[in-house]
């Protein structure tokens, strides 16, 4: 008979992951991930040894607000996770997963350091993969501790333990999290794992909330020898994504509003001719739910002749689009505030009384649909022009 132990990981690139992330807890790494800076009034109040081990490659914590809930995938020492603890104040609260121990260690033992230093505590650890963030690694050893594996039988109950976790004592929560952020960590996942991971980061996320990931990302294909190297892997360089397909992965996993926040103009480093770099990603939830229709209308305003949306809705600058009532309370939010002009209905329909909209394709709104049919008002000028001058 075997013991049960509890392990994230155990194919050669999962090992060289963890095995390095490891040593870089112990002793600086230089050449993990790329430089970084960040604003120097968040970093006085963080321990050197953190500073010292921090191994990002962009800043994703300008994209969390005062008062949110944030999740940092990936948290390693717990640099981001401090900084996001000042940007979001007491009100806020911050997580953050990863599952290396000797990086929590390091994280966890300045907690008490750093709310001393700013007056209030609001950072939490937990110990976990990113991509099934709603096991708990330390409570499933907690509760596997002793368990004798003998048999196939045993295996499935371990297994059935896991799921149990998930369901009664999630790690995180559904819809728990306002942002969720990450600095260089996602291509470390292995391939196959990478649809449950945006899956996990959509799950989490409250409806209107938004994600900040900073990876590596390659301007080609990865060949497979490349991505068999253990030292390229776990330096966060042959686990890269290729550029378009880790926007698509948010598109596909659910998001709306996906856009490039920053990229880095020279690549970071390149191998074999093929040029890898720091991309930071903003996208957000929120596009999920019913169309109803309530005569609403918008007006792109332009600089392009004509724009689509994620769900392949067309906008012609300077017409008037009928919009379902869900997209017209999109287009009044991040990222597309100010580019649409909104026309509500003269006589507005009640949520309750509002039929299905047909988003399928793309159609004009005729005036007399916002108006009313029998809509017949004559009015004198309202005597105020646009341009501070007097109208005709």
């Amino acid at each position: 008979m075997i013991q049960a132990t509890i392990s994230p990981g155990g194919n050669g690139r999962e090992a060289s992951v963890r095995q390095r992330y490891s040593r870089a807890a112990n002793a600086k790494e230089d050449a993990l991930c790329c430089p970084v800076s960040y604003s120097q009034e968040y970093l006085d109040v963080i321990p050197e040894e953190i500073l010292e081990r921090d191994y990002g490659c962009g800043d994703p914590t300008p994209y969390a607000r005062n008062g949110d809930t944030v999740l940092d995938l990936g948290s390693g020492g717990g640099k981001t996770c401090y900084i996001l603890s000042q940007v979001v104040g007491p009100k806020g609260r911050v997580v953050g997963v990863d599952c290396n121990r000797e990086m929590l260690a390091i994280a966890r033992g300045y907690r008490e350091q750093v709310a001393e230093r700013l007056g209030y505590g609001n950072v939490n650890f937990r110990c976990g993969l990113i991509q099934d963030l709603a096991l708990d690694l330390e409570t499933l050893a907690s509760e596997a501790a002793g368990l004798e594996i003998a048999d196939p039988q045993d295996w499935i109950a371990l297994r059935q333990l896991e799921q149990r976790l998930r369901h009664e004592q999630p790690m995180i929560a559904d819809e728990s999290a306002d942002c969720v952020v990450s600095n260089c960590v996602l291509n470390l996942v292995r391939p196959a794992d990478r649809q449950q991971l945006f899956g996990e980061v959509f799950r989490v996320l409250r409806l209107g909330g938004r994600v900040a990931i900073s990876d590596i990302v390659a301007d080609e294909d990865v060949p497979e020898h490349l991505q068999n190297d253990p030292e390229l892997w776990s330096g966060c360089i042959s686990g890269a994504f290729r550029e378009d397909r880790f926007l698509a992965a948010f598109e596909e996993a659910g998001f709306y509003g996906v856009r490039i926040a920053a990229r880095q103009a020279e690549p970071w480093r390149t191998v074999e001719g093929i040029e890898f770099r720091s991309l930071t990603i903003v996208a957000y939830k929120g596009k999920q739910g019913p169309c109803l229709e309530r005569n609403q209308a918008v007006v792109y305003r332009g600089p392009f002749k004509k724009v689509e949306d994620d769900d392949g809705h067309v906008y012609y600058r300077g017409q008037r689009m009928a919009v379902c009532d869900k997209t017209f309370r999109l287009l009044q939010k991040e990222p597309y505030a100010g580019q649409f002009e909104l026309i509500e209905p003269r006589e507005a329909i009640p949520l309750e009384n509002a039929a299905r909209f047909d988003c399928s394709r793309p159609r004009q709104r005729h005036p007399r649909e916002t108006k009313g049919q029998d809509y017949d008002a004559t009015t004198e000028s309202a005597g105020v022009c646009t341009d501070g001058g007097n109208c005709c």
